[in-house]
């Protein structure tokens, strides 16, 4: 696959599953797109017509629970942090993804099940050159006691996530990623998400985790790991938030060219990162593969933009 041609997906691949807030049935159908059409999701199953939205950082409504896609009319679908992983990870630039209900499907809470899909469905090149922004300075955002932030790397895209949970059997963990296809699928693909037995009677409250299982989630109480089949990485927590990293910057509508941090991060975090390097035009410029190819310079040096605000209460996975 050359380096300086966007790609697509060859053809069409399904997944079937359940939502994991909802519990209902859902099918999840990613195919091809046309070059610099980015991620297109596609709500099927409403009444009247299908609605579509673009997978970028305006079309995010809500965080609390997931990364929630939607338009002026509402919601669209939810828990798409998973799925983009996967398009991002294996380097597809432009897809279509079909969805029959109001979430992704959990599958068994990682990206597997959609890395599987890519490969089912392929990956071709395009005639288009691929662009990506490149970040020219830092950015921060501060939320709470959590905090992010985006800046110049000279080496492609590198996450470094660390994790501290007063859960003593999560605890602290990091964890730093080199973005590659092969490192995506090795390294990072099969972390799945997890949470503390002490939030599920809260959620089920409250409407959410419905679909929730072993099957698809790590669970832990206060003193063990609760799945039976044990984890998959030692640091599959830190890991798992790496993949929604992943995900939830693909909401760029571009790869990133830089380097992003996060200490006790989460969907709320990582979007508000996102839109802060976006606000400002000066922390970031739209370059073309040779470009990319070239070191940064001029700008390591740059100022800082800081953003503050506060927690909103987050399924458990989220919060660290």
């Amino acid at each position: 696959m050359k380096f300086s041609r966007q790609t697509t997906l060859r053809s069409q691949a399904t997944v079937t599953g359940v939502g994991v807030h909802s519990g209902l049935p859902v099918s999840l159908t990613m195919g091809p797109a046309p070059v610099d059409a980015g991620f297109i999701f596609v709500r099927t199953g409403l009444d009247g017509s299908d609605r579509e939205v673009v997978a970028t950082a305006d079309a995010v409504i809500a965080t609390e629970f997931a990364t929630v896609l939607g338009d002026r009319e509402g919601p669209l679908v939810s828990t798409a942090e998973h799925v983009l992983a996967a398009l991002r990870g294996m380097g597809v630039d432009n897809a279509t993804i079909e969805v029959d209900g109001a979430e992704v499907p959990i599958m068994d809470g990682s990206a597997a099940a959609f890395v599987a899909a890519i490969d089912q469905a392929g990956i071709v090149t395009q005639p288009g050159v691929r662009r990506f922004i490149q970040v020219l300075k830092p950015v921060q955002v501060k939320i709470g006691e959590s905090v992010g932030e985006l800046r110049p790397f000279a080496g492609g895209f590198r996450t470094e996530v660390e994790i501290d949970f007063t859960n003593q059997v999560i605890g602290r963990q990091t964890f730093s990623f080199d973005l590659s296809p092969e490192g995506f699928r090795r390294e990072v693909a099969r972390a799945r998400t997890f949470g503390c037995m002490s939030d599920v009677a809260r959620l089920w409250g409250a409407g959410f985790a419905l679909g929730a299982s072993f099957d698809n989630t790590v669970v832990f109480d206060e003193a063990r790991l609760l799945n039976a089949e044990g984890l998959r990485y030692a640091d599959e927590c830190a890991r798992h938030k790496v993949l929604d990293v992943i995900g939830d910057l693909a909401l760029a509508g571009l790869p990133l060219l830089g380097g992003y941090r996060s200490v006790r991060g989460g969907h709320k975090l990582n979007n508000a990162v996102l839109k802060a390097l976006l606000a400002d035009r000066s922390a970031w410029r739209v370059v073309e593969s040779d470009t990319a190819r070239r070191p940064l310079r001029g700008h390591l040096e740059a100022g800082a933009g800081t953003v503050g605000g506060l927690v909103a209460p987050a399924y458990g996975p989220d919060v660290s």
